[in-house]
């Protein structure tokens, strides 16, 4: 079965390259959060301090990225208090 043909709201092709950005219509951000809190998820080599830290989405526009997310880790950290919050409106911070 095919996927259903998404809802394009803006497109521009640059006319050099040829790349086209597509704004898609998203029902909304699905975010794994820890005991009810947002949170930054980092990785680094735990012997190596030379190693530069990289840091993680936590967030996604498709639920399965973040369902999945979630049950690595509360299997990784043998807890169930990592969870997936959909958000589908909030407060505008910028621009002001």
């Amino acid at each position: 079965m095919s996927r259903t043909q998404a809802k394009v709201l803006l497109e521009m092709v640059d006319k050099l390259t040829y790349k086209c950005d597509q704004i898609i219509a998203s029902a909304g951000i699905w975010a794994v959060f820890y005991d009810n809190k947002a949170f930054n998820l980092k990785s680094q080599h735990y012997i190596d301090s030379e190693d530069t830290p990289k840091y993680k989405k936590t967030s996604f526009s498709n639920p399965g990225h973040a369902r999945n997310l979630c049950k690595k880790l509360n299997s990784q950290f043998k807890t169930d208090k990592f969870t997936v919050v959909f958000m589908s409106e909030g407060t505008q911070v910028y621009p002001d």
